[in-house]
């Protein structure tokens, strides 16, 4: 959701009423539902960084300013890589960055989903070490603050949903021993997929869910490769399990080539009805079609209005804005 907000005034030190996070507080889920910390229903909708340890650059306060403000977002994902040049490079660096960034964003009012992005390997589980470690730091810092959601497993692929399962059942006693509150958003197979890119569906996950509450699972999609199967997917799942989608693309898997506005657009009206919260991949000036800044930006000064956004960006900052 995105309340009515003041005009764009200067970022404030602490959210005021105007901010999601101010008007809606700690949240938890209720039955297949994100709620506020009045019961009622909400969707959060914002954006996802992309890789910390490539574009950190876009995650200035200038561009959290017009985030927050022009953008009108609700939350921020800020993405921490395992591999890839990230997290296990410089464990202690990563998680002072990843809360630097949760931070910027609490400060404008913006939620925060700590995003554990393990991509390769697929397995969750050749982490768990890593991710007990980063999550209970995380937790840590975070155990008194409603604006922070646990994203433990970004896209695990190439594995079982048991064994996805098991994980999610040792990470999240370590995030709950330090922060008991907050929202767990828990990765499904085949990049989190509910097991749709390797030949399955929800059912796995509705037959057999992690033993934990207050919790939701995550769906990712990309709109021009992941058609009506994926659509329906959601859309069932959704009946079935409480659903964060944490990221999506309006184009192909590889966040590159033509946007499929109408297909997304679709997503997006399902996720409306159904209230189901999204963070779009991704806040950065990478080359491919589905950063939404032009090359070059993250290294200027002007953040706001629609002259330095891609096609994607303009797109998505106008759905963001509704």
């Amino acid at each position: 959701m995105a309340p009515v907000r003041a005009g764009a005034a200067p970022a404030p030190a602490a959210p005021t009423a105007a901010t999601p996070l101010a008007a809606n507080g700690q949240l938890s889920v209720c039955g297949r539902q994100l709620c506020n910390a009045s019961g009622q229903a909400v969707a959060l909708n914002g954006m996802s960084t992309h890789g910390t340890q490539w574009y950190a650059q876009c995650v200035t306060d200038g561009s959290l300013d017009a985030l927050a403000q022009d953008w009108r977002s609700d939350v921020l994902r800020v993405s921490t890589y395992v591999q890839e040049g990230g997290y296990e490079t410089d464990p202690a660096g990563f998680t002072a960055r990843a809360q630097k960034f949760v931070d910027a964003a609490h400060a404008r009012g913006m939620y925060a989903v700590i995003d554990w992005h393990m991509l390769t390997p697929g397995d969750p589980n050749a982490n768990l070490d890593r991710a007990k470690t980063f999550f209970k730091a995380m937790a840590k810092k975070y155990k008194n603050h409603p604006g922070v959601l646990y994203e433990i497993a970004n896209e695990p692929s190439g594995v079982s949903w048991s064994a996805i399962k098991s994980y999610a059942e040792q990470i999240i006693p370590v995030i709950r021993a330090e922060d008991p509150d907050a929202v767990v958003l828990v990765g499904t197979r085949a990049w989190s997929s509910f097991g749709v890119s390797e030949g399955s569906n929800e059912s796995e996950v509705v037959n057999n869910p992690v033993n934990a509450s207050n919790i939701m699972y995550t769906f990712h999609f990309y709109a021009a490769s992941h058609r009506e199967e994926y659509l329906n997917t959601l859309d069932r799942a959704s009946d079935r399990l409480p659903v964060f989608v944490t990221e999506f693309g309006t184009q192909n898997y590889a966040g590159e080539g033509a946007n499929d506005f109408t297909m997304s657009q679709r997503y997006l009206d399902l996720m409306k009805r159904k209230k189901i919260s999204w963070t779009n991949w991704n806040y950065s000036d990478d080359h491919r079609s589905g950063a939404v800044f032009k090359t070059g930006t993250c290294n200027g000064s002007n953040w706001t209005g629609t002259g330095v956004l891609k096609e994607a960006g303009v797109w998505i900052r106008d759905r963001i804005r509704q």
